[in-house]
């Protein structure tokens, strides 16, 4: 059986993307959004890196943002950006049945 995959909401993308870091020389990189998606899915299903669904991109691609971005103290600052906004996203969310 196939698993659900979790995708980053469009209001969570908008909240966290001027946080982001932009413009690395090199390749065209793989959508922050999607590599983030990549990330939260490994940390919520405990999955190795290396067998991450490939809807995400490259598991090396995705294991290394991650890396790059903790060392630069970027997830600490989105953290403290979804946190802050939390309420306000939760309350545009219906209740669960």
């Amino acid at each position: 059986m196939a698993r659900h995959l979790f995708w980053l909401s469009d209001e969570a993308r908008a909240a966290i993307g001027p946080h982001l870091p932009h413009g690395r020389p090199g390749k065209p990189p793989v959508d922050d959004r999607t590599v983030i998606s990549g990330i939260m899915d490994v940390l919520k299903t405990g999955c190795r890196w290396r067998d991450v669904p490939a809807a995400y991109g490259p598991p090396s691609t995705i294991y290394n943002r991650y890396n790059r971005w903790a060392s630069r103290g970027i997830w600490q600052r989105l953290f403290e950006k979804i946190a802050g906004a939390w309420p306000v996203i939760a309350a545009d969310r219906s209740p669960l049945p």
